[in-house]
């Protein structure tokens, strides 16, 4: 897991490897080990490494294999690396190092842009051909690991993390109208290739983009999946094969691999699947938060059931409120872009803490998403796909688009409702036969990677920590696309799962009710919480940008937890949250 940039010229001028070493800092937190900068004419590239495979001297990055005339940076993990290796050293292929970086190299020599097909992980890299200057980038099938990019006439730039590009210099900050739409109607969620900054987009999930030398350049998605039915014998029993399998690749690493454990289904099933192959002393990690407003912080009761039985070396992690406030400000800086989620500020001080004892933990982000376990999803059974737009839309969105003519100030509206045609473009698209099909495909493919994933991933790699995700094995995406809703929407949501689980994990947490990471000090803003929100509102910067209506603004703050979005989130935190983002990126 690494942090990565890089810039290419197309005006025949040289690369500014000033602009790539000016990234590095905004990407040291994730790759704390090592440094490398690597420029030749047209082409410079950075890398900040976190070292979890190969932790010598060898694997380092920016790494070239002259011989092959490529040099490569790569964020990630291969997790079939060494099968690749096997397979390539048929094909003739020697190998100077033991990483999975090197792997990447010779299969791309060996296979080109068909390479990726041939990856079992998480991945984002840049790949050079030093002969004829076409550089390759490229993202997992499911968006695990970011790629953002800054485009302006004759150069493109590219990093992990969008302030990284701020850094480099020479970005439009002006705020993307379609953009703010989207992060106000569609659940906080902008998507690719759009950010919320004009100036920087970001490389689709499951996408190939190949750039010649005169900078043209061609893009194509390699994979999806098809939310088509197939038969299984036995779908309970095929999900716990598929993730038993995932959960066994993400082992694969040359340090110690925690779990990060909610108490809920999810990470304990990884728990239990880790425990039934073998691992002795497995190290898990449970957060809690004080109470507010009568809201509990914590759900130690599961998560203690599930280390007890596997006998895991389990660590309580308690959040007061002297290490809450404080963490606000860091999460946000974190971020890439604005994250609304609770959840974030959870992940990030749980990282804080899990970074200290290992390098490498596997989580349960995913299920919900690929197995139906939202809210939002029981609503859409049997509501005809020609109304699916509709139903999704009043279940999912914030707000009706006409509400925002009472919130954003004139010169931020668009007539055009964005975010429902986004979506009715997307359920237009062949396969999904049904309207919960249809949902899930469109969760999996967006809000799920720009969401829970990100959030994951920025706040792990904002403490040097590689988090996996074996939901997300796409072997195992497959699988529950064409698992039958019925099937998924069964015992409130993830029934197959739950039945799969049986017998492995307790009863008591496979039945017990949905919960989510509590963080009672977000969802009800008082105090010094309530006055960091007023702040941030009432800041020079916010004035002068003026994107909400300051009645609006007003009334949010005078009743500050009443105003709730369709699924509960609190309407000021969501307006809170954009400023202090922007505020704190200097935009």
């Amino acid at each position: 897991m690494c942090g990565i940039g890089g810039e290419l010229r197309f005006d025949d001028r040289a690369a500014d490897p000033g602009a790539v070493r000016r990234m590095l800092p905004c990407l040291q937190h994730r790759g704390p080990d090592a440094e490398g900068l690597w420029h030749d004419g047209p082409v410079a590239l950075g890398h900040r490494r976190l070292q979890i495979i190969d932790l010598s001297a060898s694997g380092a990055q920016p790494m070239t294999d002259e011989q092959l005339g490529l040099t490569l940076v790569f964020n990630g993990c291969i997790y079939n690396y060494q099968q690749l290796r096997a397979e390539l050293r048929g094909y003739g292929y020697t190998f100077f190092s033991s990483s999975d970086t090197e792997v990447i190299l010779k299969a791309y020599h060996r296979w080109g842009a068909d390479c990726v097909q041939h990856f079992l992980g998480m991945f984002a890299f840049a790949v050079l051909e030093h002969a004829t200057g076409t550089v390759m980038l490229a993202r997992d099938r499911l968006g695990i690991k970011p790629m953002y990019l800054a485009e302006t006439p004759g150069r493109l730039r590219f990093a992990s993390n969008l302030p990284a590009l701020l850094a480099a210099g020479d970005v439009d900050t002006s705020i993307d109208k379609v953009a703010l739409q989207h992060y106000m109607t569609f659940h906080s969620v902008v998507p690719a290739p759009r950010t919320i900054i004009t100036g920087v987009r970001k490389l689709p999930p499951a996408t190939v983009r190949i750039i010649q030398r005169d900078g043209r350049s061609t893009e194509h998605v390699y994979w999806e999946a098809s939310h088509t039915r197939k038969a299984a014998d036995n779908w309970p029993e095929a999900i716990h094969e598929a993730l038993r399998t995932a959960v066994e690749r993400r082992m694969v690493a040359d340090v110690p691999v925690g779990v990060l454990l909610s108490g809920g289904l999810d990470s304990s099933y990884i728990v239990a699947l880790l425990a039934e192959q073998g691992q002795r002393g497995l190290t898990t990690f449970s957060i809690g938060f004080e109470s507010a407003a009568g809201e509990s912080g914590d759900e130690f009761a599961y998560s203690d059931i599930i280390a007890k039985q596997f006998d895991t070396r389990h660590h309580q992690i308690r959040i007061g409120r002297d290490r809450f406030l404080p963490a606000v400000a860091r999460t946000v800086a974190a971020m890439s872009e604005p994250m609304v989620s609770h959840d974030a500020i959870a992940f990030n001080l749980l990282s804080e803490d899990v970074a200290q004892h290992v390098k490498v933990v596997q989580s349960g982000q995913g299920a919900d998403e690929i197995l139906a376990g939202y809210s939002w999803y029981p609503p859409l059974a049997g509501v005809a796909r020609d109304r699916a737009v509709d139903a999704y839309a009043q279940e999912f969105f914030d707000r009706p688009h006409r509400e925002l003519a009472r919130q954003l100030n004139p010169q931020w509206l668009i007539d055009t409702d964005v975010s429902r045609e986004f979506v009715a473009a997307h359920f237009a698209r062949p396969g999904a036969a049904t309207a919960v099909d249809a949902a899930l495909r469109l969760d999996t493919q967006v809000m799920l990677v720009d969401d829970p994933v990100k959030r994951v991933d920025n706040m792990t790699m904002d403490w040097g920590l590689e988090a996996r995700v074996p939901f997300l094995d796409h072997e195992l995406v497959e699988l529950a696309a064409a698992c039958p809703p019925e099937l998924k929407l069964a015992q409130g949501g993830k029934g197959v799962l739950k039945d799969a689980a049986r017998g492995v994990v307790p009863d008591e947490v496979i039945d017990r009710t949905k919960g989510y990471f509590p963080v009672p000090g977000i969802r009800h803003l008082e105090g010094r919480m309530l006055e960091m929100v007023r702040d941030a509102l009432h800041a020079p910067a916010a004035r002068d940008r003026a994107l909400f209506r300051p009645e609006y603004v007003d009334a949010l703050l005078a009743v500050p937890n009443t105003p709730r979005t369709t699924l509960g989130a609190n309407q000021l935190w969501q307006v809170a949250l954009l400023e202090m983002w922007l505020q704190d990126k200097g935009i």
